[in-house]
């Protein structure tokens, strides 16, 4: 067992020697498994951190939560817009009948919002902010990040406060500690700022964009802002604890259709959103770009396994008169066929470290300049490697087979 570890050892410093002796005919054999590699785990990385990116979206924006809108979310298929434009926008007087009469309900929260408008402080101030206004317990089903100061008591319904998004404050303040409890103009009007929100990026799912958006109390919003033009309002219901999210969307369409008057064969004038419909959608695509992703990295490694068995090949012919003298000498088929079969893997596995690598280096470069975090994850980093030992074996058995069959005397006299 020693000895055959001893020349597998060997075998293995013999072949890092010819990576080094032959660097251009190396670096050709191993630039398709580089690719390969390289396309497969950057595909798997790229989609991993999107669900990732997902699913906290999900959690985020909650997937126990039921948005009464005027639009559905769009699905598949063709959008029949002609047929929503015409129904009702969602009033605030519905959220008090839904808090009363909605049992399967922990929260209930009434928002609309206005875009483009001007937030100003002292001789500086942002345009395109969204200005949201929300009622009490929105708090309780989107749970802003505060980072400095605080949410809206129940008393300051109608109180001229706000509070601000990351770069809303970043842009005017520079800091949360300078920003709280100044004064801004809020679409021209003095709000106290009570609270900073910490820095969230962009969704995948869309959703509410907080870094760019003030958020104000319904009572005060309603004031500045018409919430029935161009405000998209809005009803979020919070599912309560152990109800299944189909036993609140059948409650709340049923006291939305008898608030409606709606007759039974009267088709719904409202649509009952959730999160899991756009995640779910998303998924499928991320599943779509995983099989072509991993097509074209199955061609790229065809295309390098050859490049391995070739140059395996050409390693077998050079090194016929040192396998002749090992089997003269006692080394077993079993042996040679394993020292050939390690090089392979070796080959495979230096090309398939090279993609991880760039696929890495492209990781720390996109992270950057993404909305979200793109991570290289231990399990792809195993699978790239996995990969590459499995072309390795597969491109070398044959060479390595070839080589354990030679006739020692036959070997000992070659060229």
């Amino acid at each position: 067992m020693l000895a055959t570890l001893k020349i597998l050892w060997n075998s293995l410093k013999m072949a890092l020697l010819e990576l080094k002796v032959n660097k251009l005919r190396t670096f050709l054999s191993l630039l398709g498994i580089t690719i390969g590699i390289f396309c497969i785990i950057a595909v798997f990385t790229v989609t991993d951190s999107m669900e990732n990116n997902i699913r906290s979206d999900v959690q985020a924006l909650g997937s126990d939560v039921i948005y009464i809108q005027k639009w559905p979310w769009g699905g598949g298929g063709e959008y029949p817009w002609w047929k929503y434009m015409n129904r009702p926008e969602p009033e605030h007087k519905e959220l008090k009948v839904i808090q009363d009469k909605v049992q399967s309900a922990a929260s209930a929260a009434f928002a609309f919002s206005a875009y483009s408008k001007k937030i100003e402080y002292r001789d500086d101030y942002m345009d395109g902010v969204e200005v949201m206004a929300v009622s009490q317990d929105f708090d309780k089903i989107q749970n802003p990040a505060i980072i400095n100061g605080r949410y809206f008591t129940g008393n300051e319904n109608s109180s001229n406060v706000v509070i601000l998004g990351a770069n809303i404050w970043e842009g005017l303040f520079n800091s949360s500690d300078a920003a709280l409890n100044k004064v801004v103009q809020v679409a021209g009007r003095p709000c106290k700022v009570i609270g900073l929100l910490k820095k969230k990026g962009e969704s995948l799912l869309g959703g509410i964009n907080y870094d760019n958006a003030v958020i104000v109390p319904y009572g005060y919003g309603r004031t500045i802002m018409d919430e029935r033009r161009f405000g998209d309002p809005y009803i979020m219901v919070k599912a309560a604890p152990n109800v299944p999210l189909v036993q609140l969307k059948d409650e709340l369409r049923g006291v939305e259709r008898a608030m409606h008057r709606l007759r039974p064969r009267e088709e719904d004038d409202f649509s009952l959103n959730e999160i899991t419909t756009l995640s779910d959608n998303l998924n499928g695509l991320f599943s779509i770009m995983n099989v072509a992703g991993g097509i074209i990295a199955i061609f790229a490694l065809i295309v390098g396994g050859f490049g391995i068995a070739n140059i395996m090949f050409v390693t077998v012919k050079e090194r016929t008169n040192i396998i002749g003298l090992k089997k003269a000498i006692g080394a077993r088929r079993s042996v040679i066929l394993m020292e050939f079969l390690l090089e392979a893997i070796v080959l495979c596995l230096i090309g398939g470290g090279f993609g991880l690598l760039i696929v890495y280096t492209g990781t720390l470069l996109a992270s950057g300049s993404q909305s979200f975090t793109i991570t290289l994850s231990v399990k792809n980093i195993i699978l790239g490697l996995s990969i590459s030992a499995v072309v390795g074996i597969v491109a070398g058995f044959i060479p390595a087979f070839s080589a354990s069959k030679l006739d020692p005397v036959v070997a000992i006299r070659s060229n």
